[in-house]
């Protein structure tokens, strides 16, 4: 219920941008987990070729987050938003449709050149529309976000007794929904022009060291908040030797979310700094890894080992409810408002590279942990990453490189809120 009455106390184009990346994920995640699965087994692909069409999926989507960032600052992010919804649809309609390879091939840069457009037009457009109120709007994107990735699976998971088509035609369904609501209820927006071209602002970003040195320092948080999907399922899987236990971290991930996520935004905007709050977010995502080291190697031993995986699963939720929200409320902060879409495009771009180099590393340590006998490594790897970036965020802050804390918006009045 306080997330349903924080979320009435927003516009209506807010609203709706809720309900879509609820929608987003769903969509998401009742397929992509289950491509490899449908590439490999039910279409006889071998391990290279499924790698080959996942990697050209996930390339076009996080090689092209600055194209996607200055079309929004460029075109209006309204338009940016509905155009990578209905890509997406036809993308993941083409998953549902084709079995050859340059369709898949097809349908993977249409998916991922669709999440490159609409991902941080959106967040611009969250930013423009939430005024004051960025962090709680973050907060309740948060919220619906990870409801709707916990949802996807089991959704996925059900829709895939009946096939893999299914599926997919169900997800292009949802981003086609999705698409018309978009153009339905989302205002368009006067652009105001950034004063230079397209290169300018791209240099001008990338001239920001400050900016820079802040998304180079997000490394842990991506990093680790990958672990949810790797690391602590199998960390699950290996404690109790039951293949659902991956669920069961989800599901604590989820209810922690819809239970805690306003309540920490809303106490920690008040005290202390955004910067400051997002370095403790980020150690407490490391610390997260360490109950797990505890038990990692044991082999199954029942709920009684799980209980040390689910700790730093819950562990791991809080320190992204602390940090996410202030992160996406800081990135515009950094630069004009004429190119908010521009700083969120660039800070995925380059957050995406380091991260991907540090699940690489992750993954480096799974083996040799594995084949060493040493399978706490991974764990400590991990908690190495959230306490290395959070000290990277308070170095910078120490420095003074961070924007300070936005001035206290005015309270609303009652009025207001029954028109929100």
């Amino acid at each position: 219920m306080r997330t349903w009455h924080e979320m009435r106390r927003f516009p209506l184009a807010v609203q709706l941008l809720l309900v879509n990346q609820l929608g987003v994920n769903v969509g998401f995640y009742l397929l992509i987990p289950y491509l490899a699965t449908h590439l490999g087994q039910n279409l006889g692909m071998s391990a290279a070729v499924v790698g080959v069409v996942l990697g050209v999926r996930n390339l076009s989507q996080q090689g092209l987050f600055i194209i996607g960032g200055s079309a929004a600052d460029r075109l209006g992010a309204r338009g940016v938003i509905i155009a990578g919804c209905a890509l997406r649809t036809v993308g993941f309609a083409l998953f549902a449709l084709g079995d050859g390879l340059p369709v898949l091939l097809a349908a993977s840069v249409l998916s991922g050149l669709a999440g490159a457009l609409f991902n941080p037009a959106v967040r611009a457009y969250l930013a423009q529309e939430a005024g004051e109120r960025k962090a709680e709007a973050f907060a309740l994107f948060n919220v619906f976000a990870t409801t709707g990735a916990l949802i996807g699976p089991l959704l996925g998971s059900a829709l895939l007794l009946v096939d893999f088509r299914t599926s997919a035609l169900t997800a292009a369904g949802i981003f086609a929904v999705l698409t018309i609501a978009q153009a339905l209820v989302l205002p368009a927006r006067e652009v105001e022009p950034s004063g230079s071209g397209v290169l300018g602002d791209w240099r001008e970003v990338l001239g920001n060291r400050a900016f820079l040195a802040f998304a180079l320092a997000m490394v842990g948080m991506f990093t680790l908040e990958n672990q949810l999907y790797l690391l602590l399922p199998d960390g699950a899987r290996q404690a109790t030797g039951w293949d659902g236990a991956a669920g069961i971290v989800f599901l604590v991930g989820t209810v922690a979310n819809l239970a805690l996520q306003l309540r920490i935004t809303r106490s920690l905007k008040s005290r202390g700094s955004r910067a400051g709050w997002t370095a403790v977010g980020l150690a407490v995502m490391g610390l997260a890894f360490l109950p797990p080291a505890l038990v990692a190697g044991t082999g199954p031993a029942g709920w009684l080992d799980a209980i040390p995986v689910l700790l730093g699963a819950l562990l791991l939720y809080l320190g992204v409810m602390v940090a996410s929200p202030f992160v996406m409320e800081l990135i515009p902060r950094f630069g004009r408002p004429e190119l908010t879409g521009t700083y969120f495009g660039i800070f995925y771009v380059v957050s995406g590279i380091a991260a991907a180099v540090g699940n690489a590393v992750v993954g480096w340590a799974m083996d040799a942990g594995e084949s060493g006998g040493r399978a706490w490594l991974p764990w400590m790897c991990c908690a190495l990453f959230g306490l290395a970036s959070a000290g990277g965020v308070a170095w910078l802050q120490r420095r003074g490189a961070l924007p300070a804390n936005p001035a206290a918006a005015a309270p609303v009045r009652d009025e207001e809120r029954s028109n929100a």
